[in-house]
């Protein structure tokens, strides 16, 4: 796979823009695991793999478990995640899926259960940053970074 553009040299106004919106997003308040949870989950979604790993990394770096970023693609299934991080795991999937589902009274209900009506809407920002970023990630193939290669287990 080979990378479409460079997107910051063809249009660096563009990613201005994007980055001045991920800026806020980083200073909104919004708890660290919180931003993690969904950057993660909605690059998972979204298929993009440059998000992915960043955001694992990211995650990874602010203490984030093992198991919790792990069982992230898998969240409905594991009990690792409390009742305010399922809640807002499903806002992240119903938002980012709305092509396919739209957005359930029942998403928006668990997460007001969780969160204030101004949280609710910078977790939706922050939700709308990363669909954004995830789009042009995949939209340019932005190619994640290689690590030291897997050794086979002996």
């Amino acid at each position: 796979m080979h990378p479409r553009l460079n997107m910051l040299k063809a249009a660096p106004e563009a990613i201005k823009a994007v980055t001045a919106l991920e800026n806020y997003v980083q200073a909104s308040g919004l708890e660290r695991r919180f931003i993690h949870l969904i950057k993660l989950r909605a690059s998972q979604i979204n298929g993009c793999a440059y998000c992915v790993d960043m955001h694992v990394k990211e995650s990874r770096h602010d203490g984030l478990s093992e198991q919790w970023i792990n069982m992230m693609c898998v969240w409905w299934e594991s009990p690792v995640y409390d009742d305010k991080e399922r809640a807002l795991l499903g806002w992240v999937d119903a938002v980012t899926r709305i092509a396919d589902t739209g957005i359930p009274d029942a998403a928006f209900d668990a997460l007001k259960v969780h969160f204030t009506e101004e949280e609710i809407v910078k977790i939706t920002v922050a939700l709308g940053a990363i669909n954004t970023w995830n789009r042009l990630a995949v939209g340019f193939r932005n190619q994640h970074p290689i690590d030291k290669p897997a050794t086979k287990a002996a």
